[in-house]
């Protein structure tokens, strides 16, 4: 495993500290007093103390009046995705790394444990993130590079649907922050004003038509250098631009958004468990950007031109082609026009 590395269980003295911290923020506490109120030795305390500055927490010391916090850390540590998080099972355990080749390799080595169900694995930047069908995901500090694993209790049938009620969990945690709604586009990428702002893939086990583990990726442009990224990747096939959340200018932390769409991502696999899938087809529709255009899709089987007209409940795409529907359940997609 690559260091430093953290999860959400293994740091019970600095968690308690940063905690206690967290909620007398308005006052400085003594080392003594830390000591006494959480049972931990003088010298623990100093330590865990240094420990959380180096986390990126802002920390003031003063002679006589001890530590007061000033501010939280940018990073995606674990204990702060797991605080207080509204789910049952989805997000309820965190690894955090600084640094990995990808999330996704990282989950896939953890996926068939049964206790890591609903564990979310976040690194600060990959150094080999992965999109789909292999390509590469530019994924720089600032980002939120994050593989949610899960042991699905839902039909092998849902799989296909699965990283398109993904697209959709993410929409809408982004429009409850954010106020702005970014479009879906088919399979599985947000984009705000037609630029890419996240994407989702999806690594699945099968074993005898039934789901093993599924480890959903997510990348999303929380607060990168969008140009940048652009520049490094323009000579990609089908690239449309890329966008990042910061550029709406707001206050929202990245671990609010990762909150967020972790709530909605269990609410929606729930709705799969129970096979609501039309439900999820609806709300997709309604913030695609994909149905109704011209698109020209690149399959395995050759090239298909023709307006998009619906995505079923598996998440095939329907393509009116010369009068003849065509079901594509995976391609490259690009818009031509309305």
């Amino acid at each position: 495993m690559t260091n430093p590395s953290y999860n959400s269980f293994d740091n019970p003295g600095l968690v308690k500290v940063l905690t206690f911290l967290q909620t007398h923020d308005t006052e400085y506490l003594s080392g003594q007093d830390l000591s006494d109120v959480l049972r931990i030795s003088r010298v623990a305390i100093w330590k865990h103390i240094k420990k959380i500055k180096e986390l990126g927490y802002k920390i003031e010391s003063k002679q006589k009046l001890g530590y007061k916090l000033i501010s939280n850390s940018d990073l995606l540590l674990p204990w702060e995705i797991t605080a207080n998080l509204k789910t049952k099972f989805i997000g309820q355990q965190a690894y955090y790394f600084d640094m990995l080749d990808s999330t996704q390799n990282q989950a896939l080595k953890m996926a068939n444990d049964p206790k890591n169900n609903g564990s979310v694995v976040v690194a600060s930047m990959q150094t080999g993130g992965k999109g789909r069908d292999g390509r590469k995901w530019v994924s720089p500090k600032g980002g939120i590079w994050i593989s949610v694993i899960l042991q699905p209790r839902f039909d092998i049938s849902m799989m296909t649907l699965f990283p398109i009620a993904s697209s959709l969990a993410l929409s809408i945690a982004i429009e409850k922050l954010f106020s702005i709604t970014p479009e879906l586009k088919w399979p599985n990428d947000l984009t705000i004003e037609g630029k890419k702002v996240a994407g989702m893939l999806v690594d699945a086990s099968l074993e005898s038509n039934q789901i093993e583990n599924l480890v959903l990726g997510v990348g999303i442009n929380f607060n990168v250098d969008a140009k940048q990224i652009e520049k490094s990747l323009k000579q990609t096939p089908n690239f449309y631009g890329v966008t990042s959340l910061n550029q709406q200018k707001t206050n929202i932390k990245s671990v609010q958004l990762v909150k967020t769409f972790l709530v909605e991502l269990e609410k929606i696999y729930e709705s799969l468990v129970k096979k609501h899938s039309k439900e999820v087809v609806k709300e997709w529709t309604k913030r695609s950007s994909t149905i109704g255009k011209n698109v020209e899709l690149r399959t395995d089987s050759g090239k298909i031109m023709g307006m998009a007209i619906k995505i079923e409940e598996d998440g095939a795409l329907v393509v009116l082609e010369n009068k003849k529907h065509r079901r594509v359940l995976a391609g490259d997609i690009v818009h031509l026009s309305k």
